[in-house]
């Protein structure tokens, strides 16, 4: 029996657990090409704009890291020290400890915008499997109803239904592996996102608690 005629002996509820777990797989496939292409990006341009952001700091150079921070709009980085910087020029009047929250707030909000897709993965990779499985029982009923329509047990009989239990199976778990293992490596990208984030912005209020404390000492 070839893939043709296991298709064509199909059922309505089998032929419907195949189309699902196709679909499962492409759209899966389509969120981790996503996913790679943007962490891809932002993970170079945050590596061109941290020595950069470090430079304009230590000139007291905050317009020109704004500036920066805009020409690399995919950097998880820029787009926080962007925001915390711009804030604390518009309205904050530049205090550590309100630049400080508007920081945590801009990196919670990029967090966020960056884990989108990722509740599908896992959900996708938990799953799969139990729809293969459907998919599996599916086949056997089918197989039984093969021998319970022939009057025997022969191979011809059972073999669609046990075809179209082990394809299901193996489309299950081969839908599901990509899927976990894909969110595992973003979510361990993730993380070193947020470090990253977290040591600028810290380097950003530490920043502000120098200009702070010369101007206090300026004005005494």
């Amino acid at each position: 029996m070839n893939i043709g005629e296991m298709f064509g002996s199909m059922g309505l509820v089998g032929l419907s657990v195949m189309v699902c777990l196709v679909g499962l797989s492409i759209y899966s496939g389509t969120v981790i090409l996503d996913k790679a292409r943007r962490f891809r990006a932002a993970a170079n341009q945050s590596s061109q704009f941290v020595p950069v952001l470090g430079r304009c700091l230590r000139e007291g150079k905050l317009q020109d890291a704004v500036n920066q921070a805009r020409h690399h709009e995919k950097s998880h980085v820029a787009r926080v020290i962007g925001e915390g910087i711009t804030e604390a020029s518009n309205g904050c009047g530049a205090h550590p400890d309100l630049v400080a929250r508007v920081l945590e707030r801009s990196t919670a909000r990029t967090m966020a915008d960056m884990k989108k897709g990722l509740g599908a993965l896992a959900t996708i990779g938990s799953t799969a499997p139990f729809i293969g499985l459907f998919g599996t029982i599916v086949g056997i009923v089918h197989a039984f109803q093969g021998i319970a329509e022939s009057g025997s047990g022969g191979v011809a009989a059972v073999s669609g239904g046990i075809a179209e239990a082990l394809v299901a199976t193996a489309l299950g778990i081969l839908v599901a592996i990509p899927a976990v293992m894909a969110f595992n490596h973003f979510v361990g990208r993730l993380e070193r996102f947020h470090v990253e984030m977290d040591t600028s912005a810290a380097e950003l209020v530490d920043f502000f608690h120098r200009r702070a404390r010369g101007a206090h000492a300026t004005a005494r």
